[in-house]
């Protein structure tokens, strides 16, 4: 079974919704930060949003504040990605990931923007957008 799976993808017109989940599997899932970055034909991946180990902390790319959700449930080993006025340069494929290095998250710290702090990888969804 593959560490992390992504699901929800699909096609939305310009304005629309789509919620994206990462399910992890194993017991350990919860004490890993989470990330889901995005990456566009013929462009390079590009972080999203982030959120830490108990969801209290999380981060946003400013291309998506005020529109994307990023959540955990601990219970179901789960995170979400809430996209809400979506748009058609969100088109990409939508990735989750695991960091397993417990950097901090104060003082605005970038460490978890980068997709090289990041060591486990779903298979990725394809979101796209209509105008």
């Amino acid at each position: 079974q593959a560490p992390l799976v992504e699901s929800g993808g699909g096609l939305v017109q310009a304005g629309g919704s789509l919620r994206l989940s990462c399910a992890g599997s194993g017991r350990t899932f919860s004490r890993y930060d989470m990330g889901w970055f995005r990456q566009a034909p013929g462009k390079e991946r590009e972080f999203v949003a982030a959120i830490n180990q108990n969801g209290g902390s999380t981060q946003y790319a400013d291309s998506v504040k005020g529109r994307f959700t990023i959540s955990r449930d601990v219970a179901k080993n789960t995170v979400y990605l809430q996209m809400n006025s979506l748009k058609p340069e969100d088109t990409a494929v939508y990735y989750c990931a695991a960091s397993p290095f417990f950097a901090s998250w104060d003082g605005g710290s970038l460490f978890y923007q980068s997709k090289d702090n990041y060591n486990t990888w779903g298979q990725g969804t394809q979101v796209t957008v209509s105008s």
